[in-house]
């Protein structure tokens, strides 16, 4: 098998395992809501099969997630989760002083001071 399908079918495996451990359920309780076999899981989990279509538009669905993010190595994902949290997390605060800075002039002009 070539370098970069047994990448893609690692990539996909482990993001699948995560998604499941993220979402607290196990491989049965996943071939469930799949409606797959629970030895189907192991064995993708596994890197030991190939999904098709199908499997995988199930797959996505019961782990409540695009199909597109399965196939997202960790390392690519991870940064593009870390750098919108942190976009997020600037424009949160820039609101909240926005907010604090407006609070504290009005309350300096209703007690008659100037900054």
């Amino acid at each position: 098998m070539d370098k970069n399908a047994i990448s893609l079918r690692k990539t996909l495996s482990m993001n699948i395992k995560k998604r499941r451990e993220l979402l607290g359920i196990s491989q049965e309780r996943l071939a469930e809501y799949a409606e797959i076999s629970s030895n189907m899981v192991k064995d993708i989990e596994g890197c030991r099969t190939w999904v098709s279509d199908k499997t995988l538009i199930k797959l996505a669905d019961a782990l409540k997630t695009d199909i597109y993010r399965l196939f997202v190595p960790a390392e690519l994902y991870e940064k593009e989760i870390y750098k919108n949290t942190r976009d997020d997390l600037v424009q949160i605060l820039q609101k909240i002083k926005k907010d604090i800075d407006s609070d504290f002039e009005q309350a300096l002009k209703m007690w008659g001071m100037k900054i």
